[in-house]
């Protein structure tokens, strides 16, 4: 998403009653850290922050939290028709959990949101973005501990409950607590680039990426159940692909783990994801090459060799087409420290 520059990215932080209190301070944390305003290092010296971060509730009264505290919202409710970003973080204790079931308010509130805005949950708020009919006919996650009770009242969804965040780009989850902090960090990987998520994590003291972060998440995801006539979706030969991408793959080899023709293969893949098979490769490469030039040492010829482009000169003909950088640069870049 391309952010205005003109204004700020209006994010309205939704909190249900027993919004889980960890996860209800994550956005402002992160999207409105001191290392995003302007003047800050590598950030314009005038203009807007590039997000600003309001909080509402379904009644603009105060909401019990998961820890026993009362959260009072920062902005009436009327903040979620304006919204670019709307985010709804996890709930305990709920019937919108238990059972499935949204209130009326609810559903109303959401209702006046502008057609184009981003939902974002984490943990159970995708129980929400389920219940919503956001999520109908696409994947998504959320807690483990409550899959089985997701799986059971939206069962027009499709729950991988084995990643970090599923990306839709107009609609996006996450699983439980920690993984709302991947999340937002790779919106703003996608929002703003690389360096700036990378300064917002060192300064929350986190890792901008956890150790396999490439396999953890699924950005424009595909089906993970049989399709028509029985046959493997390509979910499965695309989880298959992302522990393999040092080995060579190629079309043929992705058709036959999924038990297809290359040529239904080729047409199934497009259906789910948008894009080639080819396409999407290319991109998942990138990004472990991204991961292992971020968190390790290992040489660039090493790097490549690992993420399957099998050249330090392939390598930097790729990453150089995505984010304009060569591997060393982009390395210095994600470890260079605040003067």
């Amino acid at each position: 998403m391309r952010l205005p520059t003109d204004r700020s990215h209006h994010v309205a932080v939704l909190a249900l009653d027993g919004v889980v209190a960890f996860e209800l301070g994550l956005p402002h944390r992160f999207l409105r850290a001191g290392a995003l305003e302007p003047g800050a290092p590598g950030r314009p010296t005038t203009g807007p922050a590039p997000y600003e971060v309001t909080m509402c509730t379904l009644d603009d009264g105060p909401v019990t939290t998961s820890a026993g505290y009362a959260a009072l919202p920062t902005h009436p409710r009327s903040v979620v028709a304006t919204a670019d970003t709307v985010v709804v973080p996890g709930i305990t204790n709920s019937p919108i959990v238990s059972e499935g079931r949204l209130p009326d308010e609810l559903r109303a509130l959401a209702a006046t949101a502008r057609p184009d805005a981003r939902w974002l949950s984490i943990c159970t708020g995708a129980f929400v973005l389920a219940g919503l009919g956001r999520l109908d006919g696409r994947e998504a996650t959320t807690h483990w501990a409550h899959a089985a009770a997701f799986a059971r009242h939206f069962p027009a969804v499709t729950l991988t409950p084995d990643v970090l965040y599923v990306d839709h780009g107009d609609v996006l989850t996450s699983a439980g607590n920690a993984a709302g902090i991947d999340l937002l960090l790779h919106v703003l990987r996608r929002d703003l680039g690389t360096e700036d998520a990378n300064r917002v994590a060192r300064g929350a003291v986190v890792a901008p990426w956890r150790a396999g972060g490439q396999a953890q998440f699924i950005e424009r995801p595909v089906p993970a159940g049989p399709g028509p006539g029985g046959a493997s979706a390509t979910g499965s030969t695309r989880a298959w692909a992302l522990e393999r991408l040092d080995e060579p793959i190629g079309l043929s080899d992705l058709a036959a783990h999924a038990g297809m023709s290359v040529r239904t293969f080729t047409r199934r893949f497009r259906d789910e994801t948008g894009e080639t098979a080819g396409a999407w490769l290319g991109r998942a490469r990138l990004d472990r090459a991204r991961h292992l030039l971020e968190t390790t040492d290992l040489p660039v010829d090493r790097v490549a060799d690992e993420a399957g482009f099998g050249t330090a000169a392939s390598l930097r003909q790729h990453l150089a087409a995505a984010v304009g950088m060569s591997p060393l640069a982009y390395r210095r870049t994600y470890r260079a420290e605040p003067a």
